[in-house]
């Protein structure tokens, strides 16, 4: 059988993979690793600008759960990726292929081109913006506004029970380590990994909701360039396909195991 490796989105964690998780065998050997900023400690975490080098910050992080990937000592690895943790899967494919046999990427962004100075800058900007309103004005606050992005939208049709679920669990997190990650793994810092897409070789299945207008964009274009891939669109859905459908999902992934 082989295992799955599962990388959560921004504000997400280990549990942010439940709903899937509890549609597959309770046999499936996974492997979910917190992102960087995301660890529960039990003290806030500290930001170190001297240790925070924007230059290499997420292929830092990349190199950071290939080490630990490779610890695990897995065969027949399928990588699966949800936003920030599909844009780090995206990463690791192409910087550590060896360890993985497949890839499911939900809502990929590989990223800003690297000509576009402008758009890193103001993305960048914006990260920081985030970050500021998360060391100024808390996290309430900060879930309240981020929560409320159009990209979000359609979750608002979502059970109640689910969304509080999802909130109790964001709501665990630290500022300080949700600003680290903003500032080390945002978009604006992230490598342009398009001109790489071409030496992925792993079977890709790229997932998309149907409502995410601009991740369709993405990844109808990252289909052309990867050589062994498949779009997945998954019906009246939005940017979270693992909250929103992970019925979906989870057969997904099922059906490329049975493969």
């Amino acid at each position: 059988m082989s295992a799955l490796v599962f990388l959560h989105g921004f504000v997400g964690h280990a549990d942010s993979w439940q709903p899937v998780l509890q549609l597959l065998s309770p046999n499936q050997r996974t492997l979910l690793p917190l992102l960087l900023g995301h660890q529960r400690a039990p003290q806030p975490l500290t930001l170190d600008s001297k240790q925070l080098d924007p230059a290499t910050s997420f292929q830092r992080e990349v190199a950071r759960l290939a080490e630990l990937i490779a610890a695990a000592q897995l065969t027949d690895v399928h990588l699966v990726g949800y936003s920030l943790g599909a844009r780090l899967a995206l990463g690791l494919l192409t910087q550590h292929p060896k360890l993985f046999a497949r890839a499911t990427l939900i809502g990929v962004n590989p990223g800003l081109s690297h000509d576009d100075t402008a758009g890193r800058a103001e993305r960048i900007a914006t990260d920081e913006a985030w970050a500021q309103q998360l060391l100024t004005q808390g996290l309430a606050t900060f879930l309240q506004k981020w929560q409320a992005q159009p990209l979000f939208a359609s979750q608002a049709r979502l059970p109640t029970l689910v969304l509080q679920q999802q909130q109790s669990a964001r709501q665990q997190h630290y500022p300080q380590g949700l600003a680290l990650a903003l500032r080390a793994l945002g978009l604006g810092h992230m490598p342009d990994f398009w001109p790489l897409l071409p030496q992925v070789r792993q079977p890709v299945q790229l997932v998309v909701g149907a409502l995410d207008d601009k991740f369709v964009r993405l990844a109808e274009k990252a289909l052309t360039l990867l050589p062994s891939a498949t779009l997945h669109v998954v019906p009246d859905v939005g940017h979270n396909a693992v909250l929103e459908a992970p019925a979906a999902v989870a057969a997904l992934l099922t059906k490329n195991r049975q493969q």
